[in-house]
Protein backbone atom coordinates (compact mmCIF):
# COMPACT_ATOMS: atom_id res chain seq x y z
CA UNK A 1 0.00 0.00 0.00
CA UNK A 2 1.22 3.64 -1.12
CA UNK A 3 2.47 5.42 2.17
CA UNK A 4 -0.36 7.30 3.82
CA UNK A 5 -0.57 11.15 5.18
CA UNK A 6 -1.98 13.03 7.13
CA UNK A 7 -4.38 13.85 4.58
CA UNK A 8 -5.43 10.33 4.01
CA UNK A 9 -6.00 9.90 7.72
CA UNK A 10 -8.65 12.68 7.91
CA UNK A 11 -10.19 11.43 4.68
CA UNK A 12 -10.69 8.01 6.60
CA UNK A 13 -12.05 9.71 10.19
CA UNK A 14 -14.14 12.20 7.79
CA UNK A 15 -15.67 9.66 6.30
CA UNK A 16 -16.10 7.41 9.39
CA UNK A 17 -17.89 10.26 10.98
CA UNK A 18 -20.15 10.99 8.05
CA UNK A 19 -21.79 7.75 7.72
CA UNK A 20 -21.98 7.36 11.24
CA UNK A 21 -24.48 10.14 10.81
CA UNK A 22 -25.69 9.40 7.63
CA UNK A 23 -26.73 5.68 8.64
CA UNK A 24 -27.56 6.89 12.55
CA UNK A 25 -31.62 5.43 11.83
CA UNK A 26 -30.28 2.06 10.05
CA UNK A 27 -27.94 1.58 13.02
CA UNK A 28 -30.61 2.37 15.48
CA UNK A 29 -33.49 0.18 13.82
CA UNK A 30 -30.92 -2.98 13.45
CA UNK A 31 -29.64 -2.06 17.51
CA UNK A 32 -32.76 -2.31 18.70
CA UNK A 33 -34.06 -5.95 17.14
CA UNK A 34 -32.57 -7.33 20.17
CA UNK A 35 -30.45 -4.19 21.99
CA UNK A 36 -31.77 -1.36 23.60
CA UNK A 37 -31.71 0.48 20.05
CA UNK A 38 -29.78 3.38 20.92
CA UNK A 39 -25.96 2.71 18.69
CA UNK A 40 -27.26 4.58 15.98
CA UNK A 41 -28.00 7.51 17.74
CA UNK A 42 -25.19 7.34 20.26
CA UNK A 43 -22.16 6.97 17.47
CA UNK A 44 -24.20 9.79 15.81
CA UNK A 45 -24.18 12.25 18.42
CA UNK A 46 -20.06 11.58 19.00
CA UNK A 47 -19.19 11.74 15.64
CA UNK A 48 -21.41 14.72 15.03
CA UNK A 49 -19.33 16.89 17.07
CA UNK A 50 -16.13 15.33 15.86
CA UNK A 51 -17.58 16.78 12.20
CA UNK A 52 -18.61 19.77 13.79
CA UNK A 53 -15.55 20.32 15.91
CA UNK A 54 -13.43 19.28 12.63
CA UNK A 55 -10.49 22.28 12.10
CA UNK A 56 -9.92 22.38 16.01
CA UNK A 57 -8.28 19.04 16.69
CA UNK A 58 -4.48 19.02 16.85
CA UNK A 59 -2.94 17.97 13.56
CA UNK A 60 0.98 18.05 15.14
CA UNK A 61 1.07 14.49 13.97
CA UNK A 62 -1.15 11.47 12.90
CA UNK A 63 -1.03 10.18 16.47
CA UNK A 64 -1.76 13.15 18.13
CA UNK A 65 -4.60 13.94 15.46
CA UNK A 66 -5.96 10.40 16.26
CA UNK A 67 -5.26 10.67 20.02
CA UNK A 68 -7.50 13.57 20.10
CA UNK A 69 -10.40 12.10 17.90
CA UNK A 70 -10.63 9.61 20.78
CA UNK A 71 -11.22 11.84 23.71
CA UNK A 72 -14.02 13.40 21.65
CA UNK A 73 -15.68 9.80 20.70
CA UNK A 74 -15.04 8.32 24.48
CA UNK A 75 -16.67 11.89 26.21
CA UNK A 76 -19.48 12.12 23.64
CA UNK A 77 -20.51 8.70 22.83
CA UNK A 78 -22.65 7.50 25.42
CA UNK A 79 -23.48 3.83 26.46
CA UNK A 80 -20.83 1.07 25.94
CA UNK A 81 -20.21 2.83 22.31
CA UNK A 82 -18.11 5.17 23.63
CA UNK A 83 -15.38 3.25 25.55
CA UNK A 84 -14.88 0.96 22.75
CA UNK A 85 -14.72 3.29 19.75
CA UNK A 86 -13.03 5.61 22.08
CA UNK A 87 -10.38 2.88 22.76
CA UNK A 88 -9.94 1.78 19.30
CA UNK A 89 -9.08 4.79 18.34
CA UNK A 90 -6.62 5.68 21.27
CA UNK A 91 -5.28 2.41 20.82
CA UNK A 92 -4.51 3.29 17.17
CA UNK A 93 -2.86 6.04 17.57
CA UNK A 94 -0.05 4.83 20.24
CA UNK A 95 1.01 2.87 17.49
CA UNK A 96 2.07 6.07 15.37
CA UNK A 97 2.89 8.74 17.43
CA UNK A 98 4.82 10.95 16.22
CA UNK A 99 4.50 9.95 13.01
CA UNK A 100 3.63 12.19 9.92
CA UNK A 101 3.40 9.05 7.47
CA UNK A 102 1.80 5.63 7.42
CA UNK A 103 3.17 2.69 5.82
CA UNK A 104 0.65 -0.45 4.97
CA UNK A 105 2.19 -2.11 7.97
CA UNK A 106 1.85 0.33 9.73
CA UNK A 107 -2.07 0.68 9.41
CA UNK A 108 -2.16 -2.95 9.90
CA UNK A 109 -0.28 -2.16 13.14
CA UNK A 110 -3.35 0.48 13.91
CA UNK A 111 -6.02 -2.36 13.20
CA UNK A 112 -4.36 -5.10 15.59
CA UNK A 113 -3.93 -2.71 18.49
CA UNK A 114 -7.60 -1.06 18.17
CA UNK A 115 -8.99 -5.09 18.00
CA UNK A 116 -7.14 -6.02 20.95
CA UNK A 117 -8.55 -2.47 22.91
CA UNK A 118 -11.69 -3.63 21.74
CA UNK A 119 -11.51 -7.25 23.11
CA UNK A 120 -9.96 -6.09 26.90
CA UNK A 121 -12.73 -3.47 26.56
CA UNK A 122 -15.90 -5.22 25.80
CA UNK A 123 -14.58 -8.71 27.00
CA UNK A 124 -15.26 -9.87 23.94
CA UNK A 125 -13.91 -11.94 21.33
CA UNK A 126 -14.38 -12.74 17.66
CA UNK A 127 -17.47 -15.40 17.71
CA UNK A 128 -19.60 -13.15 20.32
CA UNK A 129 -21.49 -11.36 17.95
CA UNK A 130 -20.20 -8.20 17.79
CA UNK A 131 -18.62 -5.59 15.46
CA UNK A 132 -14.90 -7.66 15.93
CA UNK A 133 -16.94 -10.47 13.79
CA UNK A 134 -16.56 -8.23 10.86
CA UNK A 135 -13.48 -6.19 11.83
CA UNK A 136 -10.67 -9.15 12.27
CA UNK A 137 -11.43 -10.50 9.26
CA UNK A 138 -11.90 -6.70 7.59
CA UNK A 139 -8.48 -6.69 8.89
CA UNK A 140 -6.73 -9.94 8.01
CA UNK A 141 -8.11 -9.38 4.45
CA UNK A 142 -5.84 -5.89 4.55
CA UNK A 143 -2.85 -7.39 5.47
CA UNK A 144 -3.65 -10.03 3.02
CA UNK A 145 -4.07 -7.49 -0.11
CA UNK A 146 -1.30 -5.59 1.56
CA UNK A 147 1.35 -8.96 1.55
CA UNK A 148 -0.17 -9.46 -1.65
CA UNK A 149 0.94 -6.06 -3.63
CA UNK A 150 3.82 -5.26 -5.44
CA UNK A 151 7.55 -5.36 -3.09
CA UNK A 152 8.29 -1.86 -3.84
CA UNK A 153 5.28 0.11 -4.31
CA UNK A 154 2.61 -2.32 -2.51
CA UNK A 155 -1.08 -2.41 -3.26
CA UNK A 156 -2.81 0.65 -4.15
CA UNK A 157 -4.97 1.99 -1.53
CA UNK A 158 -8.42 1.27 -3.75
CA UNK A 159 -7.92 -2.01 -4.71
CA UNK A 160 -7.17 -2.80 -0.68
CA UNK A 161 -10.10 -1.31 0.33
CA UNK A 162 -12.30 -3.08 -1.66
CA UNK A 163 -11.51 -5.95 -0.94
CA UNK A 164 -11.64 -5.07 2.30
CA UNK A 165 -15.43 -3.82 1.66
CA UNK A 166 -16.15 -7.17 0.35
CA UNK A 167 -14.75 -9.41 3.24
CA UNK A 168 -16.62 -6.88 5.60
CA UNK A 169 -20.30 -6.94 4.29
CA UNK A 170 -19.81 -10.86 3.78
CA UNK A 171 -18.58 -11.38 7.74
CA UNK A 172 -21.67 -8.87 8.80
CA UNK A 173 -23.94 -11.22 7.00
CA UNK A 174 -22.66 -14.25 8.93
CA UNK A 175 -23.45 -12.61 12.11
CA UNK A 176 -27.16 -12.96 11.38
CA UNK A 177 -26.88 -16.80 12.21
CA UNK A 178 -25.17 -16.42 15.16
CA UNK A 179 -26.42 -15.89 19.15
CA UNK A 180 -25.07 -13.14 20.85
CA UNK A 181 -22.77 -13.70 23.75
CA UNK A 182 -21.83 -10.05 25.02
CA UNK A 183 -23.93 -6.85 25.42
CA UNK A 184 -27.77 -6.20 26.44
CA UNK A 185 -28.44 -8.74 23.34
CA UNK A 186 -26.90 -11.53 24.95
CA UNK A 187 -30.05 -11.19 27.52
CA UNK A 188 -32.15 -12.38 24.44
CA UNK A 189 -30.32 -16.04 24.29
CA UNK A 190 -31.38 -17.78 20.84
CA UNK A 191 -33.68 -14.80 20.20
CA UNK A 192 -30.89 -12.93 18.98
CA UNK A 193 -29.96 -15.21 16.30
CA UNK A 194 -31.92 -14.21 12.61
CA UNK A 195 -30.49 -10.15 12.83
CA UNK A 196 -27.22 -9.14 11.54
CA UNK A 197 -24.96 -7.48 15.15
CA UNK A 198 -25.74 -3.43 14.65
CA UNK A 199 -21.70 -3.05 15.14
CA UNK A 200 -20.75 -5.19 12.47
CA UNK A 201 -22.86 -3.74 9.75
CA UNK A 202 -21.78 -0.44 11.16
CA UNK A 203 -18.12 -2.11 10.19
CA UNK A 204 -19.17 -3.21 6.40
CA UNK A 205 -20.84 0.11 5.51
CA UNK A 206 -18.19 2.15 6.56
CA UNK A 207 -15.84 0.20 5.12
CA UNK A 208 -17.66 0.14 1.81
CA UNK A 209 -18.14 3.74 2.01
CA UNK A 210 -14.78 4.45 2.29
CA UNK A 211 -13.76 1.92 -0.66
CA UNK A 212 -15.91 3.83 -3.01
CA UNK A 213 -15.20 7.49 -1.60
CA UNK A 214 -11.48 6.82 -2.30
CA UNK A 215 -11.45 5.45 -5.75
CA UNK A 216 -12.76 8.86 -7.06
CA UNK A 217 -11.07 11.00 -4.41
CA UNK A 218 -8.39 13.59 -5.61
CA UNK A 219 -5.33 12.89 -4.68
CA UNK A 220 -3.96 14.13 -1.65
CA UNK A 221 -1.80 17.27 -1.66
CA UNK A 222 1.95 16.35 -1.04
Amino acid sequence: MTTARLADVEFVVRSIARTCLANEKEFGELDAVVGDGDFGYSLARGFEIVDSGWDSFDRTDIGTFLQKIAVTITSRIGGTSGPIWGTAFLRAAAQVKGQTTLSGDDVVRMLRAAIEGIKQRGASDVGDKTLLDALVPTTDAIEAAIAAGAPAAGAPAADVLARAAAVAREAADATTTMQARRGRAAYTGERSIGSPDAGAVAVAVITERLAAEWATRAPAPA
